[in-house]
């Protein structure tokens, strides 16, 4: 209870000072204590002050006697501020229609002028231990999925690898408490570099949970002497074999090799990532084919290519191109390679940012999962940067 262990408290609402007394003392009787409030700014002060385990309120206050308009009102206001505090309301028997319309508002249960001593402190009790075991649910579930989403972040790398000539940053912002995109980077050895990014159909906890599966299924096949499509030919008949998902995945494999600075891609229906060359020249990686976890003998092209010194490679998911307003024009592909194509200049994070930035500036937070990747190339004479989670 909200209150101590041995005495819970009650707010009782109604600006008439009999009815506040008569309640002070039957509740007292039944070890339950009260605290008054003699109005709807009143009730509203107290709560924002204090917690409470149960408000027992009046319908009606200074405006008028009978319509319980004010009381509709202050209903709204306290379920918009706590939706797990327990509310009875008091009405005469006249006006049952109007309990019925707040319990619509989210009361608990109502109580008829003039009231019955033991039936009013029995529904009282009954409420309060209903309110209680609601509120420790409720935490049980929030600190649930904290931890839930602890686990999620934690499976996401923590630190970018460091590469010779490479400067590597990311940034991951879930639309809600789970996200369905993942990335990952790892070296393979000293010179391969694996970078991957991926997105899950959906949202919340089911397709967070197969984000885990897709990341764990990517790092159980990427090797230095794997493939990309081979990669993602195997991730591939491993979602199929869940068929009882119901679900795809879009996944964007590549393997950077330092030495030769090739990138050797595979493509499975995800957005092209960018290709920003040095001479300001754009390139999209779409190399490979269809989406993973529906055909499970789908075949899998690669793509290749050869990065120079200046170049940005940057890979991204549809919740960054796709934010806007629902009834509005998307950000879209070219806002994205206008933000790349100002930070010509800067570190891998600088790209990062900016492209943040522009969609926070263009619609505010996005409403889907959003996560990007940048691989970049410094310039000849331009020291080696260390790597940066955004």
């Amino acid at each position: 209870m909200t209150g101590t262990a041995a005495q819970p408290t009650v707010l009782v609402a109604d600006d008439q000072a009999d009815v506040v007394t008569a309640l002070r003392l039957l509740l007292k009787g039944a070890g339950i204590a009260t605290e008054p409030a003699t109005s709807t700014r009143d009730v509203m002060a107290r709560l924002a002050a204090r917690p409470y385990d149960l408000l027992l309120m009046d319908l009606n206050y200074e405006r008028d006697t009978s319509s319980g308009r004010e009381g509709l009102e202050l209903l709204s206001q306290v379920r918009a501020r706590d939706r797990l505090l327990p509310v009875v309301v008091m009405t005469g028997w006249s006006s049952v229609e109007i309990a019925v319309e707040a319990m619509r508002r989210g009361a608990r249960n109502y109580v008829c002028k003039p009231w019955s001593n033991a039936d009013l402190v029995a529904l009282v009790q009954r409420e309060i231990e209903a309110g209680s075991a609601l509120r420790h649910d409720q935490g049980h579930a929030v600190r649930e999925t904290a931890q839930a989403q602890a686990v999620q972040r934690a499976l996401l790398p923590d630190q970018l690898p460091a590469v010779a000539s490479c400067d590597l940053a990311a940034r991951w912002e879930p639309a809600s408490t789970f996200g369905g995109d993942c990335y990952d980077v790892v070296a393979l050895d000293p010179s391969h570099l694996a970078l991957s990014i991926g997105d899950v159909c959906g949202k919340g906890l089911p397709a967070a949970l197969l984000m885990t599966h897709l990341q764990a299924s990517v790092r159980a096949f990427a090797s230095p002497l794997s493939l990309p499509e081979t990669v993602v030919a195997s991730v591939n008949r491993a979602l199929c074999r869940h068929g009882d998902l119901h679900r795809f995945v879009t996944l964007f494999y590549s393997v950077y090799d330092a030495g030769s600075r090739v990138l050797r891609f595979c493509n499975a229906g995800h957005n092209p990532p960018v290709l920003a060359r040095g001479d300001g020249s754009i390139e999209r990686l779409a190399t490979g084919g269809t989406v993973a976890g529906v055909f499970e003998e789908a075949v899998y092209e690669a793509g290749e290519v050869r990065l120079r010194p200046g170049d940005r490679l940057v890979l991204f998911t549809d919740g960054v191109t796709e934010a806007g307003e629902p009834d509005g024009e998307e950000f879209g592909d070219d806002r994205l390679v206008a933000a790349v194509h100002a930070t010509k200049a800067l570190a891998a994070a600088g790209t990062v940012d900016r492209v943040f930035a522009d969609v926070g500036a263009y619609c505010g937070a996005p409403h889907d999962d959003a996560t990007v990747v940048v691989l970049r190339l410094p310039g000849e004479r331009q020291p080696h940067l260390q790597p940066r989670l955004a």
